[in-house]
């Protein structure tokens, strides 16, 4: 018993020495930690126009660049050092196999009878993949293009417009009724009105445009099968009140889009000219030319004229018959209207002015005004209208301007519909009309349109720059123009799985979905470079064993070998694309805020993960297998680069 005891505990001799372990780590770590580097540097390359988006656009995605690029830098630091370290402190003892690996097992018999019918049918693969990729692009085409997703605040903002002289008093019965009807709603929660500007000099509202914010109650006490655009659809309904036009969007947004572009819509038509008559009618005609398009909801112009003023126009012949002067007159229409200061109070530290005016009964009607009295040194009392000639005049109720130039805008949502296809339709009805603008005047298409245009162009020039820069990054890393394309090959069929699932989840083109592409790019070429690397060792091997010279080398022997690469490592080219996919796939189940915008981006990830590697595990060896037989054949030897060093 005491024997086996000591059998059983007794420390079996190192089957390899530690210079050879050590050895065989280092040549290991070479093999791939070169591969692996450039591969990390091209997702942070790709990662390039993201960081030249600007406006709006760049500061929602900035921080995303800056958070990945700054991981990926520590992580090609630590792949060149600190895990050749690890791997030497954790990897001891025996090791088995790949093939002894069950997993491993299973993968290669699954795998190896795939690759083979892949190699015998060569042209029957190159077609399919091809015919995936052409079907794409008019795939792309027909999808729906938007700015940024949108965001769901878990809110919204009800901005309807009245006419531009109502009332103090209308305004506020309005409001009230309004807020009342929305309040009846069962999946509203509380509501708060506002009319006129707030005391805040951002915030330049005339008297009739109300904002009012709505917070709904928690999703789990809605009506069964009642979303957000149905709660909209169904206050619209009911809001619909002669002479106001209904406006819904949500408060952050609306604040941002106010503050970037001045248009409180998804999109507005800014009217440039030098009258703001003829800008008023521009706007008029510019509203019918665009009413009934597909996706417009909440047409409206922003009043331009319609304002009313009260004029006090002076009779100066009147004047010199009751000896008075201009300055009289004025002085008695700021004290009875304006109000006049007559002293001061002190309350604490604050002070505050005294101002008197006549009372509210007496200048409430043109009538009460013109009767107001005025003291003549000759004559007595008599009144207002004997001097002055008091009326109402027409004007604009707000005077906007943009770089000094007058403008109007004709503004609008959109719904039901992708914004870019909306405003393409709009600027096609307005490009029909004819005799819409006078000579000296002109439009200019902004609100969350003009976004789309800035992101769009830029993300068009720099992405070509971006991929001559991975190109030369795959370059310097294997040393070989065709090893380069081999690798960057796989980018464009990247696009076929992200097209397939963004047109399945019915998700619009964005600046947000870009993103996610760009994203792709790089975890494809990463996966693309494995597989690489180990058709690469592959044909190594090859040589090692009968030369490098077509008189020993057959293509049964390239095939095998080939064969051998591909599947003799299929497990870390599986778990780089696991690891992506194990990281992503959560998201689509996420639920609550922010799932509107990260889910766009998440999306040609995924979809383009798997394509892409189908594509590297099938397609790359084909090619590479296809390259080595046309240097056999041309050369008379392989052409084998060197990616360990």
């Amino acid at each position: 018993m005491i024997k086996w005891i000591k059998n059983r505990f007794r420390k079996s001799p190192d089957w390899i020495t530690e210079e050879d372990r050590l050895a065989v780590i280092t040549k290991s770590s070479k093999q791939v930690s070169r591969g692996v580097f450039f591969a990390t540097v091209i997702i942070i390359t790709s990662f390039l126009p993201v960081f030249m988006l600007t406006g709006q656009e760049g500061k929602l995605f900035h921080p995303l660049a800056f958070t990945k690029t700054f991981i990926m830098i520590v992580d090609a630091l630590l792949v060149i050092t600190l895990a050749p370290v690890l791997i030497s402190f954790f990897m001891k003892g025996k090791f088995r196999p790949d093939h002894a690996n069950p997993v491993n097992r299973v993968l290669e018999k699954v795998y190896e009878p795939v690759i083979r019918v892949v190699l015998n049918w060569r042209k029957t693969t190159l077609a399919v993949n091809i015919i995936a990729l052409l079907i794409t692009i008019p795939l792309l085409k027909n999808l729906g293009t938007e700015f940024i997703p949108p965001l769901d605040e878990q809110s919204i903002l009800f901005m309807p417009v009245t006419l531009p002289d109502v009332s103090n008093a209308e305004a506020k019965r309005i409001l009230q009724v309004q807020d009342k009807i929305i309040k009846s709603v069962p999946e509203v929660d509380k509501v708060l009105g506002k009319a006129g500007r707030a005391n805040t000099a951002t915030d330049n509202s005339p008297i009739s445009m109300i904002e009012t914010i709505i917070t709904l109650k928690p999703k789990k006490e809605w009506r069964e099968g009642v979303t957000k655009k149905d709660i909209i659809n169904e206050l619209d309904a009911k809001l619909q009140i002669p002479g106001v036009v209904n406006g819904w969007t949500q408060p952050i947004i609306n604040r941002i889009n106010m503050l970037a572009t001045g248009i409180r819509t998804d999109v507005g038509i800014k009217v440039f000219g030098q009258n703001l008559d003829t800008i008023a009618s521009v706007s008029e005609r510019v509203k019918a030319a665009l009413e009934g398009t597909a996706g417009v909801s909440d047409l409206f112009v922003e009043p331009i004229t319609g304002g009313k003023y009260l004029s006090i126009d002076v009779k100066r012949e009147e004047l010199a018959r009751y000896g008075l002067n201009v300055d009289d007159v004025n002085q008695i229409v700021e004290t009875a209207l304006g109000g006049a200061t007559i002293g001061n109070t002190i309350e604490g530290r604050q002070r505050f002015s005294i101002s008197v005016r006549l009372a509210q009964e007496y200048r409430n009607s043109i009538e009460r005004i013109k009767r107001i009295p005025v003291q003549s040194k000759g004559f007595g009392e008599i009144p207002l209208s004997a001097v002055a000639e008091v009326k109402f005049e027409d004007g604009p109720p707000m005077i906007s301007s943009d770089n000094a130039i007058l403008r109007g805008a004709v503004m609008f949502n959109v719904r039901d519909r992708d914004l870019g296809s909306t405003v393409q339709d709009a600027m096609e009805k307005l490009n029909k009309e004819k005799g819409i603008l006078p000579e000296g005047y002109f439009l200019e298409w902004s609100g969350q349109y003009e976004n789309l245009i800035r992101g769009k162009q830029t993300l068009m020039w720099i992405a070509p720059v971006v991929l001559v820069i991975i190109f030369f990054s795959l370059y310097f890393a294997f040393h070989s123009v065709r090893e380069a394309f081999l690798s960057l090959i796989t980018v464009p069929f990247a696009l076929i799985g992200g097209a397939y699932m963004i047109w399945f989840w019915d998700v619009n083109l964005s600046v947000g979905v870009a993103v996610g592409f760009i994203a792709l790019f790089g975890i494809a070429v990463e996966t693309g470079i494995v597989m690489v690397i180990y058709l690469n060792d592959a044909m190594q091997q090859l040589i090692k064993l009968k030369g490098n010279s077509s008189e020993t080398i057959t293509k049964a022997d390239l095939r095998e070998y080939v064969i051998f690469g591909a599947a003799r490592r299929l497990r870390p080219k599986l778990m780089t694309v696991c690891v992506s996919l194990f990281g992503l796939v959560p998201v689509l189940w996420a639920t609550g805020v922010g799932v509107d915008v990260m889910q766009p981006i998440v999306l040609p990830m995924i979809g383009g993960v798997l394509t892409s590697s189908t594509h590297i595990l099938l397609v790359t060896p084909l090619i590479f297998l296809m390259s080595k037989e046309y240097e056999l054949r041309k050369y008379g030897k392989l052409e084998v680069h060197d990616v360990q060093h």
